[in-house]
């Protein structure tokens, strides 16, 4: 995908701004394998509509990079489950129960974060999704 039409697809999907900014004049191969942040890559994985197990892999595998820090054990249950679930060994239905534990478990708790951690685990993140991700598969979904 071209600069310009890549830049037309995010626009229709909404991206924001400080994507928008920090992939002008890029082609999507170029976002795709230069982008330093997990969180927009993941975005558009789902807004490519990537297969779900394959997303939700994704996910879990970003959300193990701070299972550490977790100190309720629904929330790393809850992103051992998404893993597990994206490569097939378990159901939707047992994924959901483990998001709504996690769920109630962030209720309990305040999060708080270091910026620099926070910056390092985004391109952390988003080498992840290059690796579960392929550009050639990005870009098919996002071409369809």
């Amino acid at each position: 995908m071209k600069a310009n039409e890549i830049k037309e697809k995010l626009r229709s999907l909404n991206a924001c701004i400080g994507a928008m900014e920090w992939s002008e004049g890029k082609t999507l191969e170029q976002i795709w394998a230069e982008c330093p942040r997990g969180d927009w890559m993941l975005w558009l994985i789902y807004y490519a509509k990537v297969d779900k197990r394959l997303h939700t892999l994704a996910k879990g595998r970003c959300a193990e990079t701070v299972i550490h820090l977790m100190k309720d054990h629904r929330s790393k249950d809850a992103v051992r489950a998404a893993i597990d679930f994206g490569n097939g060994l378990i159901d939707s239905y047992q994924l959901v129960a483990a998001y709504d534990a996690a769920a109630a478990a962030a209720y309990d708790a305040a999060a708080a974060y270091d910026a620099a951690a926070l910056n390092n685990n985004r391109l952390l993140t988003a080498n992840i999704c290059r690796e579960v991700v392929t550009y050639e598969l990005i870009l098919k979904h996002l071409t369809e």
